[in-house]
């Protein structure tokens, strides 16, 4: 007889998670990712101007706004027919990657390093899963002492994402046709300027303590393996163009799909509502024609959360399939390895470091006097996409525009692909795959679990965001 064993809530992620898997003989046979809030901000977008979707959209989260910033925005362009002179696309970029340094520092040192860093007996280090804590002493230490220091890194980045957004959380400055701060040599010193120290850190802690962690579990190279379908939207744009799907970009666009590579194909993508507390006949439809009609009472559904999928099949996105589809050289190296929870902490270390360094370049490449923004007009009715990378995955935004008001607006975030529940042919969702067939230690302290979920760097803020008009309780949870 199968035993249950329910994490709820799942801590040290963003957002309310609840995992329910069924061990036999030691091993998991079945795992389901329950999203247990309603997200609905597109509803509240309807009738809207559809230029109120890059701050409303941007409430999702106050972790990864400038994500939805930069999609919401990329619908518009496209739906109005424009783009940013070079000064808005690069000012997004810079805005953009501080945001994606930020994100990767938080997840490892802040979430997920503690599952394998023996912190102190004292809050926030506890409460916890007792994991089997492997590292050498002064590799622990140091990883501890660096635990605040990673705090001032992450200040210093939101600081160059404020200097060119203009606050953050929720930045203000990029819109349609590009973005409104207006750059001058002052800004461009004090951006370079943190973003040497980030550099610094970046190289020096964050991707060699990665690396030891890695050497050391290397074990974790062999766990949480998952759908192995990748896929990347691709994102920061290296050129001007109308067609920001095709057009070059710092992280390419391309899907890999049961061991081929092929190019991203954005009309093969539909959602899914078979296990989802979603109307029935809803399911089934490209984003741009998504209804949305919540059903709490469904049989059989287990999720807020839909199932996208790419030509019906599962797709992971995040750092480790950007640098898969990228075909980085390192990641590449570790061949099958690579789809693995430690994968995905090596893949997103890799990838902070690329990040900052190209921002050292692209910072200069500001011109001080030139346009930041092309102007428009909203068109009476007209339907854009708006595809972009993330620092958790491929991000889209589909924005159909009627009687100049937003008469759709949907936005499949990151975690909906990874922490989708099953689809209509019963197919689990990447994160779920990636649980089943875990051997579990110990039932009381599934750590395993908790483990392979981190290594996604899961936001269910995004995926489900909460609106509640009734005020009723959805649901109630402890932290013991």
């Amino acid at each position: 007889m199968p035993q249950k064993i329910i994490v709820d809530p799942v801590t040290r992620i963003e957002g309310h998670l609840k995992v329910e898997v069924e061990v036999e003989g030691g091993v998991v046979v079945d795992a389901r990712c329950s999203g247990t809030l309603f997200r609905g901000l597109e509803l509240i977008m309807k009738q809207r101007d559809p230029r109120d979707a890059q701050q409303i959209m941007q409430r999702i989260c106050g972790v990864c706004p400038t994500g939805h910033a930069t999609a919401g925005t990329l619908a518009l362009d496209d739906a109005f027919g424009i783009q940013p002179p070079p000064n808005g696309r690069i000012i997004r970029n810079l805005i953009l990657g501080a945001n994606f340094i930020q994100s990767h520092i938080l997840h490892f040192f802040h979430l997920a390093a503690l599952d394998y860093v023996k912190g102190p007996d004292v809050p926030p280090f506890i409460p916890r899963y007792e994991a089997d804590y492997r590292l050498p002493d002064d590799v622990n230490k140091a990883a501890v002492d660096n635990y605040l220091e990673a705090l001032n890194m992450r200040r210093k980045a939101q600081e160059m994402l404020a200097i060119w957004g203009g606050r953050m959380p929720h930045v203000q400055a990029i819109v349609p046709g590009g973005v409104t701060e207006v750059p001058d040599t002052q800004k461009i010193f004090e951006f370079k300027t943190r973003l040497a120290e980030l550099i610094s850190f970046v190289d020096n802690v964050y991707v060699p303590t990665v690396k030891a962690v890695a050497e050391v579990y290397s074990d974790w190279f062999d766990i949480g393996r998952g759908c192995m379908n990748m896929m990347a939207y691709g994102g920061m744009p290296l050129e001007e163009g109308l067609d920001h799907v095709k057009k070059k970009k710092f992280f390419p666009a391309g899907v890999y799909v049961r061991g081929q590579f092929k190019a991203l194909e954005p009309d093969k993508i539909a959602e899914e509502v078979k296990y989802s507390w979603f109307k029935d006949d809803t399911g089934g439809n490209q984003p741009t024609d998504a209804v949305i009609v919540p059903d709490p009472t469904k049989k059989d559904a287990y999720s807020y959360l839909k199932a996208p999928r790419y030509n019906g099949e599962a797709m992971e996105v995040g750092p480790l399939a950007r640098q898969w589809v990228a075909k980085q050289k390192d990641v590449a190296a570790l061949g099958d390895k690579a789809f693995s929870v430690m994968g995905r902490h090596f893949a997103r270390a890799i990838e902070c470091s690329a990040v900052a360094h190209a921002m050292d370049e692209w910072v200069l490449q500001v011109e001080p006097g030139k346009p930041v923004c092309t102007p428009h007009e909203v068109p009476a009715s007209a339907q854009g996409m708006g595809l972009c990378e993330a620092a958790r995955g491929a991000l889209g935004h589909w924005h159909k525009i009627e009687h100049h008001r937003t008469a759709v607006l949907n936005a499949v975030v990151p975690t909906t692909w990874n922490a989708s529940p099953r689809d209509g042919k019963g197919t689990p969702g990447p994160m779920e795959q990636a649980i089943i067939g875990t051997p579990i230690k110990d039932p009381n302290n599934p750590v395993e679990i908790v483990r392979i979920i981190r290594s996604f760097d899961p936001c269910f803020g995004c995926a489900i965001h909460l609106m509640t008009p009734d005020k009723k309780t959805i649901s109630q949870f402890a932290i013991n």
